[in-house]
């Protein structure tokens, strides 16, 4: 590129920062600047809206001038680029033969940039394009020219404590079904997210946590999100059409605020939608494959289970999530994120957990932008590292808890042997978040959940004891679940009795239950509360159809189900006794049907008095056996009334402003139910 006399150095060399595309306006120019480490060739390739097989301008980069460090940047006159709607890379590096490094590079490859804010996808876009040897142009994701779309900035601290509920959903599967009564134009959208916030609020709901929303291929596999092609860009699928997606994400989040809604995205960072060594080229392979992915030999590292794993042991790879996360932050405005996978964060360029000094929690954690947001963690990968509690990955995180969700399964299902487990777990989880004086953990950083997308439904999850996964087109074979599952007599719906569907009701109410009246912070799959069913699939992530949309009939065929749901969540609510920051210490007390608790058995009381002015003690009673229990009440000087019991039909199995006191200082419980008795004043 050529240069005049008099211009400063970086208005025709460009700078290495911000990375992206930023317009620098009293200059009149665009900077573009691009990491890639081993690169020996970059050429920047400007596209017209109409022509993206032929570039309006390809400028090759010279290292003399157009780069520093790592960094390949330049500068391009404003007139130039606003006759562009378009870019994209060319990048050429060492053989992949070269000693020491595992190289991707393919010359002819369009590459994306990595902090692109919107990805655009040509008519003859094509993911087989970008397999192999050969030109993509014309047939290649390209980011857009847009530097102008971002937000105001400025986050909000979460502010939900007691009053805490994670819904979590799939963007485009909670209205895409005909049944969800919202408008044509935004079925499947953020925008039918917004139409549904007085669902949400009548419900109870205080906190979203949307399914992957970055950019994912959209001639792949998967149909959750979980294989993103940008950590910048908002899924363009998921905007209204005609409205650029991050416009319409902003539309949605400021909506859910202006509702007190927290908004928490599920951010992938730990892998990408390029595959394995037979995987697409995209823009990270070609960009610079040895700094953005984890290597084994001449293979990648899979700890993700889906063909590679992001390199966040190198320094600009952790530069890129952490300026991802502030984008979605500040620009975006989103109040947290769900990491998933989070476990390979811990893992070092050989694939060895180091979970005491994991570098990316410690750019989190010393970065101050990060202080006062929602963080939750899966804490766990698909190669085996599980790292629930254990002081992982930082001393504010939330970790979804799936011994909560185990326990609490195997207890209603009757499992011998786990009262004990299911008292820890209702408790709080001490044993995986130890608040003693060195620790210093706290109760709400347990997530606790009975399902979530991965596995059955709640209402599958009572109606199979196996997947039935071929049925509706997946490539997993049918079998056994593995997710502590029971039919209640019956496999699947097809001639069901009644009696089935009634047990299968009270079982499902009392693992709804069990989890509102748990210490913790409680998540909720979106449609459990109105029964949804995938037909026993326990991991339809191919499934773009009603296997995966919700169907929102089932609300008014089960609406007595759905009214226990929302009374639960509100009785939570209400009570000061339940959620807490720490655990409930000398306010609980255990008991059995006429003294101590007998961990041999199925069944469980427990005494917990309220300690905010003016609150009231709960008498939680859980038989998960199959006979009736007569249980005397063990609370000296109290009297109650029944505000649950879900062995009874609907509207009597929960009613929050019953006033009759219990006649005696005992009650039956039924078998397999849950009763809740409040205290009286």
């Amino acid at each position: 590129m050529s240069h005049g006399a008099g211009r400063s150095w970086t208005s025709h060399e460009g700078l290495p920062y911000p990375l992206g595309v930023s317009r620098c306006g009293e200059e009149g120019t665009y900077n573009f600047a691009l990491y890639s480490k081993h690169a020996t060739s970059v050429r920047l390739l400007l596209f017209a809206a109409g022509d993206l097989a032929t570039p309006y301008r390809d400028l090759a980069l010279d290292p003399l001038i157009n780069k520093s460090g790592r960094v390949w940047h330049c500068r391009v006159p404003e007139a130039e680029v606003n006759a562009c709607a378009y870019y994209g890379y060319l990048v050429d590096g060492p053989d992949p033969s070269e000693p020491f490094e595992v190289h991707a590079f393919h010359r002819d490859k369009l590459l994306l940039d990595p902090y692109a804010r919107r990805v655009h996808f040509p008519p003859a876009f094509s993911r087989a394009a970008a397999i192999g040897d050969g030109s993509n142009l014309g047939r290649a994701a390209v980011g857009h020219i847009v530097v102008d779309d971002r937000g105001k900035g400025g986050t909000r601290p979460p502010h939900h404590e007691r009053d805490a509920l994670i819904y979590e959903l799939h963007v485009r599967g909670f209205t895409q079904h005909p049944s969800a009564d919202v408008s044509d134009a935004s079925r499947g959208t953020f925008a039918g997210v917004v139409e549904k916030i007085p669902y949400l609020r009548e419900l109870g709901v205080t906190i979203v946590e949307l399914m992957p929303v970055f950019q994912c291929d959209p001639q792949g596999a998967d149909r959750w999100g979980y294989m993103p092609m940008s950590f910048f860009a908002p899924q363009a699928s998921y905007a209204p059409a005609g409205q650029a997606p991050s416009v319409a994400f902003r539309a949605m989040v400021e909506a859910l605020h202006a509702a007190d809604i927290e908004v928490v995205i599920d951010a992938v960072y730990n892998h990408t939608a390029e595959g394995g060594a037979g995987g697409p080229v995209y823009s990270f392979k070609g960009l610079d494959n040895s700094t953005y992915y984890m290597t084994r030999g001449a293979s990648y590292a899979d700890f993700s289970g889906c063909g590679n794993s992001l390199n966040a042991s190198n320094r600009y790879v952790r530069k890129m999530i952490l300026d991802s996360m502030r984008h979605w932050l500040r620009d975006m405005r989103v109040d947290g994120f769900r990491f998933d996978l989070a476990s390979i964060f811990a893992r070092g360029p050989d694939g060895q957990l180091d979970v005491d000094e994991p570098a990316i929690f410690g750019d989190i954690t010393s970065d101050p932008a990060f202080d006062r947001i929602r963080m939750i963690a899966e804490p766990w990968d698909a190669a085996g590292a599980y790292e629930l509690g254990r002081a992982f990955p930082g001393i504010s995180w939330l970790q979804w808890n799936s011994r909560f969700r185990d326990d609490v399964r195997r207890f209603v299902r009757g499992d011998a042997g786990l009262t004990g487990a299911l008292m820890q777990r209702v408790y709080g989880s001490d044993d995986l978040f130890p608040d003693d004086v060195i620790d210093a953990y706290h109760a709400y950083q347990s997530v606790n959940y009975i399902t979530c997308h991965d596995g059955f439904t709640l209402y599958d999850l009572v109606s199979y004891e196996h997947k039935h996964n071929l049925a509706n087109g997946h490539d997993n074979t049918d079998g056994p679940a593995d997710s502590f599952s029971a039919n209640n007599g019956w496999e699947g719906d097809a001639d069901v009795s009644p009696q089935v569907v009634v047990a299968r009701q009270r079982q499902a109410k009392n693992l709804i239950a069990l989890l509102l009246l748990s210490n913790g912070t409680p998540m909720l799959r979106a449609g459990d509360e109105m029964l949804h069913t995938q037909g026993g699939n326990d991991n339809p992530y191919n499934q773009d159809n009603e296997t995966t949309w919700i169907d929102w009939s089932r609300r008014a065929r089960f609406p007595g189900f759905w009214r226990f749901v929302q009374q639960m969540i509100a009785l939570r609510k209400q009570s000061g006794a339940i959620g807490r920051s720490r655990f409930w210490r000398s306010d609980v007390r255990w008991y059995g049907p006429r003294g101590a608790v007998d961990l041999a058995s199925p069944t469980v009381a427990w005494h917990l008095e309220d300690p905010t002015p003016g609150g009231r003690a709960l008498y939680v009673i859980v038989n998960a056996g199959p006979a009736p229990v007569p249980y005397v009440v063990q609370a000296a000087g109290q009297r109650w009334h029944l505000a649950v019991d879900t062995s009874l039909p609907a509207p009597d199995d929960i009613e929050l402003a019953r006033t009759r006191i219990l006649p005696r200082p005992s009650y039956v419980v039924a078998e397999r139910s849950v009763v809740v008795l409040v205290e009286a004043r």
